[in-house]
This record gives C-alpha cells, structure tokens and sequence, in this order.
C-alpha cells in the first residue's frame, strides 16, 4: 500500500549531512563483515511513548526505512514496516534486512521516520518524527541494542523512542529478558524478549551450492511470539533461478537436434515409390520449417540478458513461450527457542501452458483426445499402423537409442577387465553387458520391426503389392473375423513373394550368439586361470609331482591373453548390433513416416504445443530438484529414499475451471504427467561450469547435476555409480477465485474432479513403493512420526466429497508432500496473487501448527508476510513480480470466506445480467 504524506515535510533534507556531501569521492569506508550468502545487516524495531498529535487519539503507527548512501549523499527510501494499529509502544513484527550484495559499509547512515496512518482507506498519513544513526553505531553498541529519540522535523520537540535492535539468527542474545508490553487487537500480552541458542541449520542450508541456480534474493525478516511467550525469528527469501532461460534452451537444442537427425533419417530411406516419396517431401518440408522455427526462438533466448525470469506481462511473446513464467523459489527459515530449526521451500510458477497459441479450441489434454479420436476414424483407414504401433515403434527407437552406447561403453569396460587381468572385474563387467544386451534384443521381439521391413520393402519402386495378410501367430490366426476393421488393420501388411522374412530372424539372433560366444569365452578364460592358480598351489604341497599335462599346459601358457582372445568378439557383437539397429531404424522410421504424412499438420503442431508445455514444466522441476538436493545433502535417509524410491514432486494447481484456465490447466495436466519421462543423474563437477546438462531425445530426458568431488564422495555408492533418478509428479488444482464460483454455479468442474481422482491414485502408487522399499527399521520410526495413511484416507475422502472450493485438498497434499521429502510448487495463471495468497497462508500455517506460533498473532503474522509496504526498495515497482506480495488479503484459511464468495457470485449474476441489459439497450 502506498501511503500519502499529510502536509509538505522535508524532514529528509534536515538529514543529510551536507558537510560530507562536499567531500571528494575517493573516502574509503569501512566495509562489514559478513557470511556469504547471508544478510549482512538485519535488525528489528519497537517504537516507546509516542506522542500522539491530538490527544487521545490511538496511533496507527508505520515505520520508513531510508538509507543514505556515503558516496552519492542520496535519501534511498528502502522498506517500512507493517502498521501497528491503537498503541503508543507499537512493537514492529516486521524486520529490516540487507542482503549481502546491497552496498552498505559502516558510514552508511540509515534513517527511521515514524508515520502515524490516519485512514488506510484514504492512503493518508502524518508525520511524527525522526532518528538517524550509522550504521557501525549499531554494530559497535553495547548489547547491540540503539535507543534513538524520535524528533519533528526541525529538530527540536523529543515526541517518543526507537528502539534498534541488531539481529543475528541463531547466535545467543546477550542482556537481560525485556518484557515488551504490546496492544493486540485491544487485548494486552507481555511477551519476553529473549532467544536461546537454536541448532545449526548450517547442513541444510547449502546456498554456497545454489549460487549456480539463485540469484538477486529478496529477504524480509519478522519476528513472531510463541504460545508460551517466546520469540522466533522468520528469514523469508524469494530468489530467481537462471535455470528459467537455461533449461528451455538447453531443450530447444535437444529438440533441434532430434528433429534433424529424425530428417536425415528420412532422407537416409532410400528409393521409394513415387507416392511415398512425395509424401515423405512434403513431411520434411513441415518438419524443416519446425527446425527453423525452434532455431529462430534459441537465437531470440540466447539474446536475453536482462531480468533471469519471465514475468507475466510476457506470457504472450513468441520468442519466450518456452519459459516458465514467474519461476521463483520462496524459502522461509525458522529458528524458534525450543524447536529444531528449519527449512521451508515452495517452488512458485505459473502454470505451464502455451500462452501463445491461445486456448481457443482447448488445451493440450482435449486437442491430444480428439487428435486420437479423429486419426482411429478416418486417417488411419490409408494406412497399415495403429496409433499403438507408431507409439511402439517410438518406444523402440529410444530404447535403441538408450541402449546401443551403453552396450558400448559396457563392451569397452570388458576390454579393459580383460587387459587387466582382473577376473572379479571380468565378471562384473560381463554381467552388466549381458543385461544391457539382453535388454536389446528383448526390444525387438515384437512383430512390429518384422512387418515395418516388410512395409518398406514394398514401397522400394518397382514394390508388388499385394493384400493377403502376414503370417501371425496362432492366436491372431483364431481371431473372429467379424472383428471391426480397425483392429485388423495392421494385418493389412504389404506383402512381397521375393522378400526373405527370414532374414532379419538371423540378423536379429546374430547378436545374441555374439553375446553367447562372449560368455563362453570369459567362462574359459577365468575357469583356466583358476585350474593355473591350483595347479601352482599343488605343486608346492607335493614336493613337484604334479600332472604333466599341467605342467605342459602352464608352461606353453604362462599367462593368457585375455585382451587378444575377447577383442575380436567384441568386434562382431557391436557389427552385428550396428546391422541390427540401421534395419531397424529403418523400418520404424517408415512407420513414422506414415504417421506424420497423414497428419500434418496437426501432429506437429501438437509436438510444438506440448514441447512449449514441457520445457516450462522441466525448468521448475530441475530448479526445485537441485534445490532439494543442495537442501538435504547431509540427510542419509533422504538420499537413501532418493535413488531407492525416487521423488515425489507436488504441484498445487489454483486455476478456475472456466474460460481460457480451462485450457491452461489441460495443458498443465498434461505437461506435468510428462515430467515421469525425465529421470537424474548426479555427476562430480570436472570443471566450473556446474550447471545442469541434458540430455536424450522426446520419449526420454535425462538431466545431470554436477556436485563438486568433496560433496559427490559422500554420496551413497548407487547414486555415484550413475543411478538413474526417477520423479513422481502430481497435480492437485481446486479453483479458488470468483471465476471459480462461476463454474461451479453455472459451469463444469469434472475436468479438475478427474485430476484430483487421476494424481490421489499416482500419489498412493508412490506410497506404497515407498513402504515396501524402505528399510524396516525406518519405516518403522516413520510410521511413529506420521500419520500418512490417515491424511491420504482423509485426502481420499475429501476428494470424493465436490465440495465447492474445497481448500483442504491442497492442505493435505502439502502435508503429505513435505511428510514424503518431496518437492513443493504451487502455481496460478501467473504466480502472482492466488499464488502469494496460498504461499503465506502455508507458512503462518506451518508456523502455528509445527513452531507454536501464538494463536492472537496468525492474523497479523499473515497480515505482515501479506503487506506490500514492508518490502525492500519502496521506490520501485510494487508488482509481486519484483518480490512483493499482496495486500489487505483474506486471511481465512479457506482462502475466502464463504458469505463473501455467496455475495460476490450474486454481485458478479447482477453485474452479467446488468451489462447485457445495457448492451441490448444501446442497439436498441
């Protein structure tokens, strides 16, 4: 809230001290000693016996927070506190903090002007007084502790004491308790000044690692009484991620490069007949303009080097709908008296949804349905392949290209046991070949790859094509043949008398034999390394009579050449596994190709949508995983859970269920069901480049994140060997505003019903890995600490219930999600106000239900988290994009409450009804 001034009062030019304003520029100041990463200057304020301009008028008092700079000799107007209302002692619940790259030194002069706010309504204030003090002052006092008189504008009348108070979150107050009597609300409670020692928070809060993803933090510091009339310090931070530009264009690399190679592919077909020929031109010719396109939009994000978010005024440009709108993460810290200190994180973004592209015809969950529902009845009647097929034949071509260099490197890791000599390393190397091997072959034991060659085989020119089905098992053969035609499609393969179906049955069992040659080998090789090892020991125990044909064999072998006799086995299994891939890839590329043929251009119109969906998803995933990472590094039985079960990562949906938020919360839906086909993989830092690298293709993300050595050593051995990480990703959404009342009243709300039935499922799915995975002894202790099955009985329950605006929904998600070690979003059209509204909500909540937050202090603990004013830097924008947040809120904990929802719905039938009225009137 920007408050006006009552009257014309320069009481700042009393305040600058124009002796110094004449000094030269090249003073040196005294800089102050600080902790990275962490506010070099906090303090909080009480203001004693003010005195009010008329009497017995009860003062609303608000505190501004001004800096003078030592250089520029500039009046910086910085924060101010929250407004404490009917009292002459306001005790300010509202600190100051300075973050450590705010240029403060020791000379720098802070001034505390005091308001007294006559009517919020009307945004009128009037001035009571002022103090000033340097900053070393504070730093130098005895106790840490200024108290300032308060003075009018010409200096002269003493109208009440500051008290200055110098904060250091978790080390020891010095001085006696100070027994603070405030006025809340009209009731008086004595609260004690005091803070003990709270634990280190020091292994959780790993932000020295975070550089590489936060910047340009916002801090704001409170200070909240406890029920037994103690205080706890909150520290809240809002702070960038860079990962909002790097992640889409990391991906947009990805997808360029994909999209190329899927081109070359084509291209690398062959002679077809004219038909397919000219419809595989006319596919490159749309797929060479989505290239283009994806590389035009790189070159326009690699020029972006201003601001490390995209805010919401931005949501339409075409060049930035691959960015996460408004990513940032929100970070409350605690330390209570009594408690264990801790960590609070919530990722806020908007939701992911293709702005650009608009929400005309829906989003991505209807126009994939119909995109499905139209291909089966009519498109895919030209064609030989099942949309299952072509999803098939996706699947297969990323596993081929997961696995063929794994294979690889497997192979190559054999050679090099095997030029070692080392029998133990031998085996192990052998086992993970013949898995990943196995894994291989397995992918092609569908009919699919066998009638995909034979469908490109007949569309060579000169091609005969004829109509009898292909040979299929016996239960295809005693199929009905009253069966609907589209399930009888796929027997409509092309079939050709010259062609040799054979063929691929050996090309394809070529590999397994290589692997079984591979096998034997390394059997013989380690059982007569064995027979060496005993024939020796046996010799010695027998004085020398040992079996010649033993001893000839030890000597025309004295030590076998292990690299020699495997090398050239190797060789054929990666020929044999080459000539298995080019066939293959050749026919599934055919199926793809008749796919996107006969649905162009919506098919890839679709992929563009979904691509923009999913990078906006992606970047706020990778931010809040890291995050979580760096967080809980010293946690054993988070890690343990990390590469056992994997993560479950929640997402609080506040859309409405009505116009355009109906499209963006389909596309959000789907975008975020995406985010299982992305897995982690932590790697140590070779370099100071640590940011995250991806990698795979559309099927299949991986995304690594490089620790440095010191911190990567102490990993568990499963995730430093490259386990792959997995995510569970959710989405709960209850609509919460007026346009919500709306859709419930006169609308359709089962798009949100379906959901919310769809992710309770996922997140049961997720705990019951999580039970039976986890060792006994901790499920055990867990068991003890949370009730986890009751809140999903009760989450479960509450769901089923359509209850209107049910806001309990998102309560228990949240707290099942934090009970998990999982990751936290909560998301709107913009993350801004509904999502700024929920967030503190969240944290007052926290803090009253897990810190014993004084019951007389919620409201106005919310009302300070909420306020506009207390932010840093008053003299710029006030939009919630620059880290403020909203004000004068409900504060309910359903958000709104519920005669204000049944008002204003009725308000908003009047107002339609009205509006029309008038509109038929004017044409009249």
């Amino acid at each position: 809230m920007e408050i006006k001034e009552e009257g014309t009062s320069e009481e700042g030019q009393h305040f600058l001290p124009t002796a110094q304003a004449n000094d030269p520029e090249d003073i040196q100041f005294t800089s102050i000693q600080k902790i990275p990463n962490k506010p070099q200057l906090e303090f909080i304020l009480a203001c004693k016996d003010l005195v009010a301009p008329v009497c017995d008028r009860k003062l609303n008092t608000v505190v501004q927070i001004s800096v003078i700079h030592p250089v520029e000799q500039t009046l910086t107007r910085y924060s101010s506190t929250e407004i404490v209302e009917g009292t002459k002692d306001p005790l300010f619940l509202t600190g100051v903090t300075f973050p450590s790259e705010y240029p403060i030194y020791e000379e720098t002069r802070i001034k505390l002007t005091v308001y007294d706010v006559k009517d919020k309504s009307h945004d009128t204030r009037s001035f009571l007084g002022w103090a000033s003090f340097k900053v070393g002052e504070l730093l130098r006092s005895k106790e840490q502790l200024l108290s300032l008189s308060l003075r009018t504008s010409d200096g002269g009348k003493v109208v009440g004491t500051i008290e200055v108070s110098l904060v250091k979150m978790g080390e020891i107050e010095d001085g006696d308790t100070d027994h603070i009597t405030t006025d809340v609300q009209g009731q008086k409670c004595a609260l004690a000044y005091e803070c003990t020692a709270p634990e280190s928070v020091s292994g959780k809060d790993n932000l020295p690692l975070l550089n590489a993803v936060l910047k340009n933090p916002v801090c704001k510091l409170y200070r909240f009484p406890t029920s037994d009339n103690k205080w706890m310090r909150i520290r809240e931070q809002m702070s960038e991620s860079i990962l909002s530009f790097h992640i889409p264009k990391e991906l947009i690399s990805l997808h360029i490069k994909e999209d190329l190679c899927r081109n070359q592919e084509l291209k690398d077909l062959g002679d077809l007949s004219p038909h397919w020929d000219n419809l595989r031109k006319n596919v490159l010719t749309h797929c060479d303009q989505m290239v283009t396109m994806y590389q035009d939009i790189l070159t326009e994000l690699s020029k972006e080097t201003g601001s490390s978010f995209k805010s919401s005024s931005s949501k339409g440009e075409k060049s930035l709908e691959f960015v996460p709108i408004n990513l940032h993460l929100q970070r409350m810290q605690v330390h209570s008296p009594h408690l264990k200190d801790a960590l609070y994180d919530v990722i806020t973004v908007g939701a992911p949804a293709a702005h650009f592209q608009g929400f005309k015809n829906g989003g991505l969950r209807k126009l994939l349905h119909r995109f499905e529902t139209e291909r089966r009845n009519t498109g895919y009647q030209f064609i030989y392949y099942s949309p299952e097929n072509t999803a098939k034949a996706k699947e297969v071509l990323s596993n081929i290209n997961q696995l063929q260099p794994l294979i690889a490197t497997h192979a190559d890791l054999l050679l090099n046991s095997a030029s070692q000599h080392s029998a133990d390393s031998l085996k192990s190397s052998l086992k993970l070949l013949s898995e990943k091997t196995e894994l291989f072959v397995h992918a092609f034991k569908d009919q699919l790859v066998r009638s995909a060659l034979l469908a490109l085989y007949t569309a060579r020119p000169g091609g005969i094509l004829k109509k009898p089905p292909s040979p299929k098992d016996s239960t295809e053969e005693t199929c009905p043949q009253d069966e609907p035609p589209q399930l009888r499609r796929q027997d409509s393969i092309p079939h050709h008398s010259d062609y040799d179906e054979e063929e691929w049955d050996r090309v394809w069992a070529n590999v397994g034999k290589s692997l079984n040659c591979i096998i034997a080998t390394v059997d013989k090789l380690i059982e007569r390394d064995s027979h060496k090892e005993e024939g020796t020991g046996g010799s010695r125990s027998n004085d020398g009579d040992t079996a010649p044909s033993l001893e000839e064999s030890i000597a025309s072998h004295p030590k076998e050449d292990w690299y020699g006799q495997l090398h050239p086995l190797i060789l054929t299994l990666k020929e044999c596994m080459g000539e298995v891939v080019s066939r293959a890839k050749q026919s599934l590329t055919f199926v793809l190709l008749q796919e996107l043929a006969y649905s162009l251009p919506q098919c890839l119109m679709l992929t563009l949508r979904r691509d923009i969906v999913f990078s906006q998803a992606l970047a706020g995933l990778v931010c809040g995983f890291i995050i979580k990472l760096h967080t809980s590094l010293h946690d054993p039985h988070f890690l343990q859970q990390l590469h056992t079960v994997g993560l479950l990562v929640q997402y609080e949906g506040l859309l409405s269920t009505y116009s355009d938020e109906i499209g963006m919360l389909e596309d959000m839906a789907v975008g975020i069901s995406d985010l299982r086909k992305v897995a982690f993989k932590i790697t140590e830092a070779k370099s100071s480049d640590d940011l995250p690298v991806l990698t795979g293709r559309r099927e299949h993300y991986v995304v690594e994140v490089k620790l440095p050595a010191t911190v990567f050593e102490s990993l568990p051995l499963q995730i430093k060997e490259g386990q792959l990480l997995h995510v569970y990703p959710v989405l709960f959404n209850v609509g919460i505003n007026e346009q919500q009342t709306l859709a419930e009243r006169f609308g359709d709300v089962s798009l949100q019903e379906s959901i919310n039935q769809e992710n309770f499922e996922l997140v049961q799915e997720y705990y019951s890995i999580f039970m039976e995975k986890m060792p006994p002894d901790y499920i055990s202790h867990f068991q003890e600490q949370n009730d986890l099955k009751g809140l999903l009985d009760n989450l479960h329950q509450n769901i089923q219930a359509k209850k209107r605006k049910n806001v309990e929904i998102m309560w228990l998600a949240a707290t099942i999600c934090r009970k998990l070690n999982g990751i936290r979003f909560t998301c709107c059209k913009s993350a801004k106000d509904r999502t700024s509204m929920s967030v503190t909500l969240e944290q007052c909540s926290i803090l009253r239900d897990e810190h014993q937050l004084h019951k007389d202090f919620f409201i106005r603990a919310l009302d300070c988290m909420r306020s506009r004013q207390t932010q840093g830097a008053l003299n710029e924008s006030d939009d919630p994009e620059t880290g403020c947040l909203t004000d004068n809120k409900p504060t309910s904990r359903h958000f709104y409450p519920v005669a204000l929802l049944l008002v204003s719905s009725h308000l908003l039938v009047v107002w339609l009804i009205l509006s029309l009225a008038l509109l038929l009137a004017k044409y009249q």
